[in-house]
């Protein structure tokens, strides 16, 4: 399937690969196609070997695959991120660690990051002062479920950067697949500080 930006869409599956952030073919990622239509990651392919013939095409309104084949069964988390906000073209979906285990001490709705200079990593940050909120929805095999609690969500406060699935992982995005993998990159070194400082600071 050709499009400008999928061969840095395969370099960042490979580099996440690299990170261990996708293990045992975990994680998902996916590339707006055109204004109906995306790429979404073949179910159960390993992300760190990843070729331009493990996306499939997807309806972007109905979920529906024209080839028949299986995509990744978080499918409608991507194509509701990609109705919502038509700004964003790449959506990496990622299982590290961090994100995992962070979404999981932290009990509230949302992780607050404050503090740190890497915010300014993540499109509009221009000051470690500021505080970065990122959702946490609980987790659910049920995915339309779980896509409709991000829309309602959504319907009152725009997603900027990403969520956290609790128990499960990361859901990061950007107007290009640079961006994506910036913010990706961006939000697991803040993730591992911030799970770093609770350690430290815990009784």
């Amino acid at each position: 399937m050709e499009h400008p930006q999928l061969p840095a869409l395969l370099a960042a599956c490979h580099w996440i690969g690299e990170q261990g952030w996708c293990p045992a073919t975990g994680g998902n990622m996916s590339l707006r196609f055109n204004h109906e239509q995306c790429l979404v990651t073949e179910s159960g392919r390993d992300k760190g070997s990843l070729t331009a013939q493990d996306f499939l095409l997807v309806d972007t309104a109905s979920n529906h695959v024209p080839s028949g084949r299986i995509p990744s069964a978080e499918t409608g988390l991507h194509t509701l991120i990609y109705r919502l906000y038509p700004q964003v073209t790449a959506i990496l979906h990622t299982h590290s660690v961090n994100a995992t285990v962070l979404s999981r001490v932290e009990k509230s709705e949302a992780l607050v990051l404050q503090g740190y200079e890497m915010q300014k990593s993540l499109h509009g940050q221009r000051s470690h002062v500021s505080s970065v909120m990122i959702p946490i929805f609980e987790n659910d095999q049920d995915i339309a479920a779980l896509a409709g609690r991000v829309a309602a969500y959504a319907e009152t406060t725009p997603l900027q950067y990403g969520f956290l699935v609790r128990g499960h992982g990361l859901y990061c995005w950007g107007q290009q697949v640079a961006e994506a993998r910036r913010h990706l990159e961006g939000l697991e070194f803040l993730f591992q500080c911030e799970l770093q400082r609770r350690l430290l600071e815990a009784p």
